[in-house]
């Protein structure tokens, strides 16, 4: 049976997309486009000085002296210049390679950017947000980890979607909710499978009562008003959302306990702690 990732590299090689790699004179970027190269997994533009770091294959691009650095920092001033962008600065900001890259990405140039190995999260998701936007009906900008556990029989064959693990430290329930919507059809598209979203928290249906249990039963309550026909569950306990024999003790009317693959953590604290626990266990 093939795992999470060999099924994305599978699909990879059949639709084979142009990524921009801006951090490319970090190691571990360049080890990373070897791979891919390798693998034939996709194409490559990988930004950066090339006397440091050389990678057969792949397109190599130093932004402050490239070709389209004037173009990009013009359609860059022209989308922004209402926000207060000058021309001077636009020019400034083509020679950061993630603006660049993302300026690629808007022109049609590329079909995507991995960052992060090097660069905070907000100065990866900075000029994202800035030039390419949110997508069309999105409130809230969210992140998820998927998380991909051998030889485990809880979730969707071991894989879940954790979430916000990234981005909003103490989400209100709107904000939870939308969390969960935008988390649920990312698990769609990845593992193409139905979601089961479970609403985490330290209470299982009540079983303890305070303002922290009640925003998650409200984001619960918003969630199945935005989209009824998402199987979803709240407030639950870890081990009611994942374990079926807890489940039908703490939670035996839930169609989503001892079966959620999607799990919304209440806070940054609790998403944080979750996935890395998880992942050096």
């Amino acid at each position: 049976m093939a795992t999470f990732l060999e099924s994305m590299k599978e699909l990879a090689k059949q639709s084979k997309k142009t990524i921009v790699l801006p951090e490319g004179e970090d190691p571990r970027t360049i080890e990373a486009a070897k791979k891919i190269i390798a693998e034939d997994l996709a194409n490559l533009v990988i930004l950066g000085d090339e006397s440091v770091q050389h990678v057969p294959g792949a397109i190599h691009i130093n932004p402050k002296t490239a070709e389209k650095h004037n173009e990009y920092a013009q359609q860059l001033f022209e989308l922004r210049a209402r926000k207060g962008m000058t021309e001077p600065y636009a020019k400034e900001l083509m020679d950061d390679p993630t603006y660049f890259g993302t300026m690629m990405v808007k022109a049609g140039d590329a079909d995507g950017l991995v960052s992060g190995a090097c660069h905070s999260t907000a100065n990866t998701l900075r000029p994202a947000l800035q030039i390419l936007k949110t997508a069309p009906g999105t409130k809230l900008v969210s992140s998820f980890m998927v998380m991909c556990v051998p030889d485990c029989d809880y979730g969707y064959k071991g894989n879940f979607i954790f979430a916000d693990v990234g981005l909003n430290e103490y989400p209100d329930a709107e904000a939870l909710s939308e969390i969960a919507l935008s988390s649920a059809t990312s698990f769609s598209q990845l593992m193409e499978t139905e979601p089961k979203v479970a609403f985490l928290s330290y209470s299982t249906h009540g079983s303890a009562s305070s303002e922290y249990v009640e925003k998650v039963q409200e984001a619960y309550k918003l969630v199945c008003e935005k989209d009824p026909s998402l199987a979803c569950d709240g407030e639950l306990q870890l081990d009611a959302a994942l374990d079926s024999v807890v489940a039908k003790i703490k939670a035996p009317t839930s169609s989503v306990a001892g079966e959620a693959n999607v799990l919304i953590f209440p806070n940054l604290d609790a998403g944080k702690i979750g996935y890395k626990i998880l992942q050096r266990l």
